[in-house]
């Protein structure tokens, strides 16, 4: 293995990914060319190519690497089965983590995966197996929503109050004997 060169390409990958997240605080991903982010980089296209097929490439390995960095954050209940609801832990990890979020929503890939993955044998249990695909859907935009509304305010609410709004929208529910509390 050829350490030096491995090193190298590492740190390249992480310029082509630091210009290209700079370049989408204010560019639309078709404003953005190669040949930008290689100037930035202080690289050429060469490289770019050899680690890219294109900006879409580029992109997606960014999204990949939030989702992974998601997963991460669950492993130990995806490892063990179950889902926490542990909504805290998620805003402590977007506020940490803001400049990766906004850019993975500017891509506009909250449209087809949701940060937030739901879990579906709680949802048949509080309720009662009905409509379940839309109350998965309604959850998960509406959280999704409320993280971009966070985010575009630069995450002045503390985690803590963003977990309190995510637990007090869907309280009504354990009032109505359909869901509990600390299910969120």
């Amino acid at each position: 293995m050829n350490t030096p060169n491995n090193k190298r390409k590492k740190e390249s990958i992480e310029r082509i990914e630091k210009v290209f997240i700079s370049l989408l605080q204010t560019n639309e991903l078709n404003e953005i060319s190669v040949s930008d982010i290689c100037k930035l980089a202080g690289l050429n296209r060469t490289t770019f190519y050899a680690n890219y097929t294109d900006i879409y490439g580029l992109a997606d390995s960014i999204r990949d690497k939030l989702e992974h960095n998601l997963s991460d954050l669950y492993q130990n209940e995806i490892t063990r089965g179950f889902n926490s609801n542990d909504y805290l832990k998620l805003f402590r990890h977007i506020k940490d983590n803001q400049i990766f979020y906004k850019t993975y929503f500017k891509l506009g890939y909250d449209d087809s995966y949701k940060i937030i993955t739901y879990d579906i044998n709680l949802a048949r249990q509080h309720f009662e197996n009905r409509f379940i695909e839309y109350h998965m859907e309604f959850f998960k935009s509406g959280i999704t929503k409320i993280i971009k509304l966070w985010l575009q305010n630069g995450c002045k609410e503390s985690p803590e109050d963003m977990y309190e709004i995510i637990k007090s929208e869907y309280q009504g529910r354990a009032d109505s004997g359909k869901e509990c509390s600390d299910t969120l």
